[in-house]
């Protein structure tokens, strides 16, 4: 009875944790869309629906001028319908009538508003909690690299004249080294920022962010391998607090570092360098929000909030149909020429790119769970 009672507190718990993964997730989508709507309003778009969520209204409730907001039973989505998006349309406010500029900058204020919360976040992260820096531990001493070593504890804060945020940030700050090449660390010992050449102890050549081992071998960091995976390894994950400015401006530059590993993902997946099951689609994000925040609680929940919002900006930037970006593209192209591209051809693109996008989400998924 009480193994029952302590599984189903746990089953609870677990569900509480998914539902606060999923309500950041809808935070995320809603806020996107509000820039879409507050870029339109400004520009004088006629709105004809603000949705919040997916599939039959919960709630609804319409201005004088025709505009609906509305709450809906699904809550993984949302929506701002602008009058005449994907038709010919007479009115003046009408979507597809509106100037081409005018139309760019309402496509693109969704991420820019993603964008804006990841940064405030990362912010709000920075100050009351500080900031996540890389402390390796467990050192392998050789007689050879005495003096050219860390000291256990070093907390890293650049390498190569590069500030370090990511594990990712020092294989690209390291890549192309070669064995007993010294570089020149910032390092946080004993509360002192020093600096410190550390001697690679192995050639630092990184074919993919897989690469952790390779890392590993390069700066003497013990690590264990079961099943040809690392298990254990010496370096760890610290806070380290700056002052207010320093904070604003690493707080730019850390989500500058997201947005470019999300590239860096995305080529190394368009060249066979990363797998499919190095990455997830919607469940996937859900039960890595639930555990970050099952595990480490407001932090994570702030932390992977903010990665979600750099990954939604970038994502909806890509020229790919159905997205934003694309949608740029083509509004690009009309302003260029003059005239648009035939709208059925287009909505078309659109509509084949939507449903590639949920094809390739379920798969990247099943493949985790397979």
């Amino acid at each position: 009875m009480y193994l029952f009672a302590a599984n189903f507190a746990e089953i609870c718990s677990y569900i509480l944790y998914v539902l606060i993964a999923i309500l950041v997730i809808l935070v995320m989508i809603t806020v996107h869309e509000l820039g879409h709507y507050i870029a339109g309003k400004i520009l004088g778009f006629k709105i004809n629906e603000f949705a919040i969520g997916f599939g039959p209204k919960l709630f609804k409730k319409q201005k004088k001028d025709g505009e609906i907001f509305s709450v809906r039973l699904l809550p993984l989505g949302g929506y701002c319908a602008f009058h005449g998006e994907d038709e010919e349309n007479s009115d003046l406010k009408a979507f597809n009538n509106k100037k081409p500029w005018q139309r760019i900058i309402v496509l693109v204020s969704g991420a820019l508003m993603n964008y804006i919360l990841a940064l405030v976040l990362i912010m709000v992260s920075f100050a009351a909690y500080g900031e996540t820096a890389l402390c390796p531990v467990d050192i392998v001493n050789e007689p050879i690299y005495y003096g050219y070593s860390f000291e256990s504890k070093d907390v890293i804060i650049a390498a190569n004249g590069k500030n370090i945020y990511l594990t990712t940030d020092l294989m690209n700050a390291l890549n192309g080294k070669k064995q007993g090449d010294k570089v020149k660390f910032k390092l946080l010992r004993h509360g002192e920022t020093v600096e410190q050449e550390i001697m690679l102890r192995a050639d630092a050549n990184f074919i993919s962010y897989e690469d952790s081992q390779k890392l590993f071998d390069a700066l003497g960091i013990s690590y264990t391998v079961e099943n040809g995976e690392i298990t254990q390894s010496g370096l760890y994950s610290t806070s380290v607090r700056f002052s207010f400015f320093e904070t604003i401006g690493r707080g730019f530059e850390y989500s500058f570092k997201i947005a470019g590993t999300i590239f860096g993902v995305i080529g190394q997946l368009l060249t066979g360098r990363l797998s499919l099951s190095s990455v997830g689609g919607t469940i996937t994000t859900i039960t890595v929000t639930a555990d970050a925040v099952r595990i480490g609680g407001i932090r994570y929940l702030i932390t992977i909030a903010s990665f979600i919002g750099v990954n939604l900006a970038v994502f909806n930037l890509l020229p790919i149909p159905a997205l934003d970006g694309s949608r740029v593209v083509f509004t690009a192209i009309e302003g260029v020429r003059g005239k648009p591209i035939n709208r059925k051809a287009e909505g078309i693109i659109h509509t084949v790119g939507f449903i590639l996008i949920l094809i390739f989400a379920v798969i990247v998924d099943l493949q985790r769970c397979f």
